[in-house]
Order: structure tokens, then C-alpha cells, then sequence
């Protein structure tokens, strides 16, 4: 059975390592350097060149308003060598491109260094940002909720991955510890990753950004020689970050399966989640976080299976007329890829 919701399994993420794979190779005499006597945090990703440090000090400042504390956590770089280069980056809070209303959602992958929970904190310790995004409202460019895919999951082999460190899985169980992966970062704010289980289970996200959702795909494999069941996924998304919504209770979420929403304060503002093959939709008001949460069917060996996923804002009151024109749209069958156009390129 799922673990109730009183022990939620939502990731709370601080940072998390580089996977220099995935970003372009810099000049090594860029190297970012940090004072011996900077001791690191210990769950901080050092940027791995010029070229990175500007991507993450744009992100953690300039979209997310990070403190510098908040970004030496991140980083673990030196506050003397974080003034320096948002200075001579000219980076500043709140300094970004404005989205246009026709523009897709603004998607940020989800850099570490601030909780991105309020309470339950001991039930996330050491989380790994390579799950998370944040989507940023379309009516404050400042508010943003985080997305975590997967937080979990689940088999008949037992706890198969989890996002952070909690209760034990079945790699924790071995003293396994799984490499630090980080995002591929594509054009239009697209998001792709995917991670190689020590025993061959594959699992790919894909994020892609709309005008008026942000659809996601999420991918499991069986590299292994037996069958996997019981395959039960934990989503979640966490609106800590976006004014209103951040009430530690579950008497403004409606929960109508696959549908999970939550409505701010003045009862006219939600954020809706919904997937494919949902088991479970449920919040947790401790964290505050709510889930729609998905069962893969039964995979043989060699075969894979997709989930389908999604988030939307909606203003109004009438949520079941929204859950009816979200339904319309035909979410559940349209490949995130196809759905904005162009091939993904890997970021310049």
C-alpha cells in the first residue's frame, strides 16, 4: 500500500550535483574556484565552469530571488565569490525576459539551496533537485510551485527509487549510493531526463511547456530479467513559493481522480495536476504538497510504458467546469513533445 499521507514522500530538495554530460564543455581555465576555507555545503553542486556559473546564479537570482545564503547552499561557493559574479554577470533579482501572454509557461529546473517544503521536513533529508522543476505562475512572475517527478517509485521489488533520503530503498538497503544526474536543458523551456537503475530499470521525464499547460511524460523501462509489478508512482506538486497557496491544509484542495487542485486564499486562483492511470489523488497538508498519483500496469522484461501527466492555472471559481475543459483538450493522449512544436535542441 502507499505510504499515508502523514509520511508523504515529498521531496523538500536542496541541491544536488553537476552531470557535466549534459552541459556544454567549457574552457577548463574557467573552473570556478572556492576559498579552502569555504567549507561546502554538503549537498551543494559547484557549477563546473564561466558558462554554468552565469546559467545557475540567472536561475537561483534572477527567477527564484535566491539570498546569497541560499545560493552559497546551493553552490558552495563563497559569498565573496558569489557578489563577484552576479555583479560582473549583472545579475539581479527579478531581472529576467517578461513572458508574453502567448509564450509558454516559464519552467525553471529546481536549483537547491531553499526548502522547497514548509513543514514534514524530516521526511526529505538530502533531496535530489534532478526531479524537481518550478513552474512560475501566469499572474506573478515571482510565484512558482515545484514539481517533483518522480518523488517515488514503487515495485514488487520494493522502495525503487526515491528522490530524497527518507525510509530505506532497495539500493540504500546495499549501501548503493545512485550518481548525482542534472536536467538537459532544451530551447522553450524544455526539460529531459533520465536515470539507469544499478539493477536496468530505465526511467525518462520529459517537461514541456505550453501557453496554457505544461505537459509531462514519464517513461519506465524493465532492463531487468523479471517481471515488474505493483509499479505505484508518487508526484508531487509543492506550492510553498506561491502566495496564497501555501496554507497548511487540505481544506482548499478538491480531489477528483485523476484531478488534484489546490486554490489560494481568495478562492479564485488554483493549480490543477492530473495523470494518466491515477490510483491515487491526495494532499498532504503538513508539507503542504498534493499529488495525483499513477500506477504503471505490469512491465515484462525489454518493454517500456508511459505515463502521461500535466499542470494548468486557472482563474474562476467553477472547478469542475475547468477539470471538464482540461478533459477537452485531450491532455492524456497528445505526446508532450508534440505538443510545442519543434524538435527539442540541446540549449546554447
Amino acid at each position: 500500500m502507499f505510504v499515508s499521507p502523514v509520511v508523504c514522500l515529498t521531496v523538500c530538495l536542496a541541491a544536488t550535483a553537476v552531470n557535466t554530460a549534459h552541459v556544454a564543455a567549457g574552457d577548463p581555465s574557467e573552473a570556478i574556484t572556492t576559498p579552502a576555507e569555504v567549507l561546502t555545503p554538503p549537498n551543494a553542486r559547484k557549477p563546473a565552469n564561466e558558462r554554468e556559473l552565469r546559467y545557475w546564479l540567472t536561475n537561483m537570482v534572477a527567477y527564484h530571488n535566491f539570498t546569497i545564503t541560499e545560493v552559497r547552499l546551493a553552490t558552495g561557493l563563497g559569498e565573496a565569490d558569489i557578489e563577484e559574479a552576479l555583479e560582473r554577470f549583472d545579475i539581479r533579482p527579478g531581472a529576467r525576459p517578461t513572458r508574453s501572454p502567448d509564450a509558454p509557461l516559464t519552467v525553471q529546473p529546481y536549483p537547491g539551496g531553499r526548502h522547497p517544503r514548509i513543514g514534514f521536513l524530516e521526511g526529505a533529508i538530502d533531496p535530489q533537485r534532478e526531479t524537481k522543476f518550478s513552474v512560475f505562475t501566469p499572474w506573478d512572475p515571482n510565484a512558482y510551485v515545484v514539481v517533483d517527478v518522480p518523488e517515488a517509485i514503487w515495485s514488487n521489488l520494493g522502495l525503487t527509487y526515491l528522490a530524497h533520503t527518507h525510509i530505506d530503498t532497495i539500493w540504500t538497503q546495499r549501501e548503493i549510493v545512485l550518481p548525482r544526474l542534472e536536467w538537459r536543458r532544451r530551447r522553450g523551456g524544455r526539460l529531459d531526463i533520465t536515470r539507469t537503475l544499478p539493477n536496468g530499470i530505465e526511467f525518462t521525464t520529459r517537461v514541456v511547456p505550453t501557453k496554457d499547460a505544461v505537459l509531462i511524460e514519464l517513461t519506465l523501462t524493465n532492463g531487468t530479467d523479471q517481471n515488474l509489478s505493483d509499479l505505484r508512482v508518487q508526484n508531487c506538486v509543492m506550492p510553498k513559493m506561491a502566495p496564497g497557496f501555501e496554507v497548511r491544509t487540505n481544506d482548499n484542495k478538491v480531489l477528483t481522480r485523476p484531478y488534484a487542485a489546490c486554490r489560494d486564499v481568495s478562492g479564485k486562483r488554483w493549480v490543477i495536476t492530473a495523470w494518466t492511470h491515477c490510483e491515487r489523488p491526495w494532499a498532504n497538508p503538513d508539507v503542504p504538497c498534493f499529488h495525483s498519483d499513477p500506477k504503471f500496469p505490469d512491465v515484462e522484461p525489454g518493454q517500456s510504458f508511459t505515463l502521461r501527466g500535466g499542470l494548468w492555472f486557472y482563474e474562476g471559481t467553477d472547478i469542475d467546469a475547468e477539470f471538464k475543459r482540461i478533459e477537452a483538450t485531450h491532455w492524456a493522449e497528445t505526446p508532450p513533445a508534440a505538443a510545442g512544436g519543434r524538435t527539442l535542441t540541446q540549449s546554447q
